[in-house]
């Protein structure tokens, strides 16, 4: 009888852009992960639609992100037709699906480790869910895993999750996300990521897809924010213009314009005539590469954005002068208020220098940036982070004033029963099960009446 085979590891590193791949290029340069005998990049394409949009190992300087995979595959080719955001499969058939994609992805009787990002949404939590015994370590691509964790998340996911990787991005501020399940993050060393950033710049370059730059110019990040139902088409239009006439007021006459890739070309037209009023030399960008790429490749005077991850990696990776715009008016915009994007938000409006300099508007002194978080953190997510209700208490109680306004609902706060909800002597009402019957009773008999 011969003897019991070990049977080979396999991890599968799931990912849908390219500053994502990047991080994970960086998290196995400094042996975050242990050596498998199998490393495979299964790629994402999570736009509208995905059969017009270049995948993300298309794009330029995705060949030295390569190198670090034995294979590079499509979850969008294993499922199609159907859309990777919104495809899940019915729970009796996800043995049958693990089994496929076991037979074509060569995985065998593989142990399978995965390694994702968004783990509360399609999806990655369907890959999740496929691999129903896998351990799972999460990345985080971007500013939302200082946020709370998005959806409860199933205890048969959560608890498989090991560890939150992720940049310091903020420096000093600990990840929210998955803190409920008492997940340990772990940091991502920034010279590991600049030093990947460096070969993907040169593999840029040396394609010749990017177009020569001048050095100091006003960078203008878009985000396409319409697209999130965040904004009008016209008001993010108006917010470019804004962008471009706030680095003209600090004195730039060379500005570049990076619109987000799948944004509409109109947006580029906007800024081209105001430019042209202004009597501004400007260069739109129409190549898809990370805005990193620009910050190696030609050093801006200024990078501007609204709640761009890239504004945080160029003021705390690059040294660059970074600016903020938008953020007030777009707090009060996103809806629900558990919306994901509200911790990135609060936190360029927090951090950042606004860029038409109006007063009121200094950031949040660092000793409190970690209790504002945690305090935002709770008024999005209360079932999920009970534990955190003293310590959100504590923050409105000292420092809910004009300047943080923005970052809670007054409903909210009432809701919950916080300060800065309704006056003090009244704040039993809201725990109250006496009151809470009779405001039921109440509303009863109004829809009585319409009838």
């Amino acid at each position: 009888m011969s003897p019991a085979t070990t049977p080979r590891t396999t991890q599968i590193f799931c990912a849908s852009t390219l500053y994502g791949v990047a991080t994970l290029a960086a998290a196995i340069d400094s042996d975050l992960f242990e050596e498998p005998d199998r490393r495979v990049l299964l790629v994402f394409n999570n736009s509208a639609t995905p059969e017009t949009t270049l995948p993300l190992d298309r794009m330029p300087g995705f060949e030295p992100l390569r190198d670090h995979f034995d294979d590079v595959l499509s979850w969008n080719e294993a499922i199609r037709p159907f859309h990777p955001g919104s495809w899940t499969p019915r729970p009796d058939d996800i043995p049958l699906f693990e089994r496929y994609l076991r037979l074509l992805w060569n995985l065998g009787d593989d142990r399978v480790e995965l390694a994702m990002e968004s783990i509360q949404v399609t999806p990655a939590l369907t890959v999740a869910q496929m691999f129903t015994g896998a351990p799972i370590d999460v990345y985080a691509d971007g500013l939302m895993s200082y946020g709370p964790t998005r959806n409860k998340l199933d205890p048969l996911v959560g608890t498989r999750v090991r560890r939150l990787l992720h940049l310091d991005l903020v420096p000093g501020l600990t990840p929210m996300l998955l803190t409920e399940f008492a997940v340990p993050a772990q940091m991502v060393p920034t010279s590991a990521f600049l030093k990947v950033m460096t070969e993907l710049t040169a593999t840029v370059s040396s394609l010749s897809s990017l177009p020569a730059l001048p050095d100091n110019a006003a960078l203008l990040l878009g985000q396409y924010l319409s697209a999130l139902n965040i904004l009008s088409a016209k008001e993010e239009e108006d917010l470019h213009v804004r962008m471009l006439r706030g680095a003209v007021a600090r004195g730039h006459r060379t500005v570049v314009f990076k619109p987000h890739p799948t944004a509409p070309a109109r947006f580029s037209r906007a800024l081209e005539t105001e430019a042209e009023k202004l009597g501004v030399d400007l260069t739109v960008l129409d190549t898809p590469v990370l805005a990193e790429v620009l910050f190696e490749n030609a050093r801006p005077g200024l990078v501007v954005g609204c709640f761009s991850t890239a504004l945080f990696t160029a003021a705390s990776f690059y040294d660059l002068p970074v600016a903020r715009i938008g953020t007030e008016s777009l707090l009060e915009r996103l809806t629900p208020y558990q919306n994901s994007n509200r911790i990135p938000a609060v936190l360029a409006d927090a951090v950042l220098p606004d860029l038409e300099d109006r007063k009121g508007q200094a950031p949040i002194p660092a000793d409190e940036l970690n209790a504002l978080i945690t305090a935002v953190g709770f008024t999005m997510q209360p079932q999920i982070y009970p534990p955190l209700r003293p310590a959100a208490e504590r923050y409105l109680s000292k420092h809910f004033a004009p300047r943080t306004h923005r970052y809670f609902r007054r409903k909210r706060l009432t809701s919950l029963g916080l300060p800065g909800g309704i006056p003090e002597r009244l704040a039993f009402l809201p725990r109250n099960a006496t009151a809470r019957r009779v405001v039921r009773r109440a509303r009863a008999l109004k829809k009585v009446v319409k009838r």
